[in-house]
């Protein structure tokens, strides 16, 4: 019996078909960051695009489905999901088991990792995470990045500072101006942003904390939604869409591979 749904964020359950009649999703409203290049950000026309973006649009087309894209304030992302006010979290979003607590998530479809940037010729010999002790350390505020260290006490109180930001922009001009000494971020972020800021940054071979991966999040009892888009993505790896995407953004193709 196939599953279908409808209103999402509306509050309807899901319908199965002949119990009712059957309706698909009329709309799917995705929370973002809008300023997380190059997963999703606004370009020059004040438009949302981005890696993320193109991959959602192409898994609602397939659904048949509007999109709408809609900035949230990053750090409660959890209650904007709850709360009804979005449906979906598609934005370069970590797997965490803190996260998995409140939030239901599809199966990874990229790797990430966490590491070090500084201004160009200021490596100031960091080739591990220890060595970002007395130093001025800065990430996102309600990143990876931000939850691992809080969670490594020795490693945050051997820092000199530890500042965050509402978003990468702010802490890259913070970085440039020298008012940190390191940054920590997600590594396909930080190269997008540097590949945009000609040689004024360094990226370090410096992984701080353990490699994640990248999920598609849902409100935690939302498994209809959240299985229907998981079998377009499916879909999409599989006859190369998704592959074609990410080849258009970073040359190559970083869709994680099933099994």
């Amino acid at each position: 019996m196939t599953m279908v749904f409808a209103g999402c964020g509306g509050g309807e359950q899901p319908k199965a078909d002949g119990e009712g009649g059957s309706k698909k999703i009329e709309k799917i409203t995705i929370g973002l960051d809008d300023e997380y290049a190059p997963m999703g950000f606004k370009n020059e026309q004040n438009e949302i695009v981005g890696f993320d973006v193109d991959l959602a649009k192409e898994a609602a087309k397939r659904l048949g489905s509007e999109v709408e894209f809609k900035a949230i304030d990053w750090n409660s992302k959890e209650a904007e999901l709850k709360s009804g006010r979005i449906d979906i979290i598609w934005n370069g979003l970590d797997i965490t088991p803190e996260r998995q607590q409140n939030m239901l998530f599809s199966d990874p479809y990229m790797d990430n990792r966490q590491i070090v940037f500084v201004k160009a010729g200021n490596a100031q010999d960091i080739t591990a995470e220890a060595d970002l002790a007395g130093k001025g350390i800065g990430t996102q505020a309600g990143s990876t990045a931000e939850t691992y260290i809080d969670g490594n006490e020795t490693l945050k109180t051997s820092f000199k500072e530890f500042k965050t930001y509402g978003d990468y922009v702010s802490a890259f001009m913070d970085l440039e101006n020298g008012r940190i000494d390191a940054l920590v971020c997600d590594e396909i972020v930080g190269r997008y942003a540097m590949s945009k800021q000609g040689d004024k940054f360094q990226a370090l071979d410096v992984t701080v904390g353990p490699v994640t991966q990248f999920g598609i999040a849902f409100r935690k009892d939302d498994t209809a939604l959240r299985d229907e888009v998981q079998k377009v993505f499916d879909e999409m790896v599989k006859d190369g869409a998704a592959k074609k995407i990410s080849e258009q953004w970073f040359g190559k193709n970083l869709i994680k591979a099933k099994g």
